[in-house]
């Protein structure tokens, strides 16, 4: 994106991970900076697939296609050159990825540059797309060796559970060898994303990936199809068009760690004891804020150090830009800030001593106005209730790649039980009912539009109303 491209010397750190976990890479633009410096490299042996040869890696060479015809034949001129050049390593030419879905060349221009390639290479030529494309557009078919198919089952439009994604993928490949008889079939694109929002039942999770991987493995060699795992790295760049799942879908994290092992054991959080530590520690240290006097308050405090580790564990893995950064060094202290006064409230309020009413919204609103936002109670509660309800309104009409933020809003959440707890009541002007309102009704439109299968979000949703509560509350009261 930055045109900022990877030395041939992290190129072979990155193949020499790969080698022996895998039998090859996939390509998917021939071009490695301009074309005069990819057939320089060509000719020295550090283009892509030069470095594979090094490392013993067959590679499936791709040549992008795009809506501009010149540089498409630049593309394709490339592609052929290093196709000759490594007659042995390259063991495919993938002529064009998703072209039609992106509707970027009409199926007669595509179907000119699969021809043109194919007649300069000796290589098996492929095209590669969705299903949904290739059942469009059969006619593509007869002009290629294999016909490549991805299947990226969190993506769909109805997503689907692991254990029916990989049904799915089973009944689609059985179907695509009945509709193009004779064409060697391939799954060009398939994989799980670690981590980001739920999609209905499709659940990122490392264990989920490392489930959906190896069964794969397994349906594959029982169908016979050759295939692409999306994919080697975490890729921290996709976030900003993704989300944090397009950000996740590596078996090595962007560190060039590898996430699970490939057979055994797999832990989903393998950091959980860091985090298990720093609950213990913050409940502790919560509990102390108020002197160990109160008994009753030992629960709701390591509760609050819990949902300050929860938050943490949420947060501090996903920094992938300034924003996220900044986003962290705001919100986890504040969430710490309104944990301590919370509790502290709860205990002036049991031990029956006199509480300043906490500041409403109008005044936590003019104090911001005037750049004197004051870190008090109740312009802290009031900040993350009006913020839960511009991020619920986000994740309603606009939500796609938007995660549940439950890490974000867990402390404030836990704040509200423990004001339901301690009846503090809060004001009650148009600010708080307008922003507990909203979250409560646009809380209830997300858990219908995400559905109940969707169980990340039919908690953060359950929070927010949680979060809600304490306005619904005291309106209804005042109403009675």
């Amino acid at each position: 994106m930055d045109k900022d491209f990877p030395t041939p010397a992290e190129i072979s750190r990155d193949l020499n991970l790969i080698k022996g976990q895998a039998d090859g890479i996939r390509t998917y633009s021939a071009i490695e900076g301009t074309p005069a410096e990819t057939l320089a490299r060509i000719k020295a042996g550090t283009d892509i697939a030069g470095l594979a040869k090094k490392a013993g890696l067959k590679m499936w060479l791709g040549i992008w296609l795009s809506a501009n015809p010149a540089d498409n034949a630049k593309e394709m001129a490339i592609g052929i050159a290093e196709a000759k050049a490594y007659p042995d390593t390259v063991t495919r030419v993938i002529v064009g990825n998703e072209v039609l879905l992106r509707r970027d060349l009409s199926v007669d221009d595509l179907i000119k540059d699969i021809d043109s390639v194919r007649a300069q290479v000796k290589q098996p030529v492929a095209y590669a797309d969705v299903t949904d494309f290739w059942e469009q557009f059969p006619q593509v078919a007869p002009h290629v060796d294999i016909v490549m198919i991805h299947f990226l089952p969190y993506w769909e439009n109805t997503p689907l559970s692991v254990d029916d994604a990989l049904a799915e993928i089973d009944s689609t490949t059985a179907h695509f060898k009945r509709l193009f008889p004779g064409k060697q079939i391939s799954i060009g694109e398939t994989g799980w994303p670690s981590r980001g929002r739920w999609r209905g039942p499709a659940a990122p999770s490392r264990v989920n990936e490392a489930v959906f991987l190896r069964r794969f493995v397994g349906l594959a060699a029982k169908e016979g199809v050759d295939y692409n795992l999306i994919e080697a790295f975490d890729q921290n760049w996709k976030y900003e068009d993704e989300g944090v799942a397009g950000a996740n879908w590596g078996i090595w994290n962007a560190d060039r760690v590898q996430k699970f092992p490939l057979n055994g054991p797999v832990v989903e959080h393998p950091s959980w004891p860091w985090y298990a530590a720093l609950a213990a520690l913050s409940g502790c240290l919560l509990f102390a804020a108020v002197g160990f006097r109160n008994l009753r308050l030992a629960v709701p405090a390591f509760a609050l150090g819990n949902g300050f580790a929860i938050a943490c564990m949420g947060t501090l893995p996903m920094l992938y830009d300034n924003w996220l950064r900044l986003d962290a060094l705001v919100n986890l202290p504040l969430q710490a800030l309104l944990a301590v006064l919370a509790l502290r409230r709860a205990d002036a309020i049991l031990a029956r001593r006199p509480v300043a009413p906490a500041r409403s919204g109008a005044q936590a609103l003019a104090g911001w106005r005037h750049l004197r936002p004051g870190l008090d109670y109740g312009g802290l509660w009031f900040l993350f209730l009006a913020s839960a309800a511009v991020f619920e309104a986000l994740l309603v009409f606009d939500g796609r790649y938007r995660d549940a933020p439950m890490a974000v809003f867990i402390v404030p959440a836990m704040a509200s039980v423990l004001r339901l707890w301690t009846k503090d009541r809060p004001a009650l002007g148009w600010e708080e009912c307008l922003a507990g309102g909203a979250l409560a009704v646009l809380g209830v439109v997300d858990v219908a539009i995400e559905g109940l299968a969707n169980l990340d979000f039919v908690m953060w949703n359950v929070a927010a109303l949680v979060l809600a509560a304490p306005v619904l509350l005291a309106y209804a009261q005042r109403k009675k």
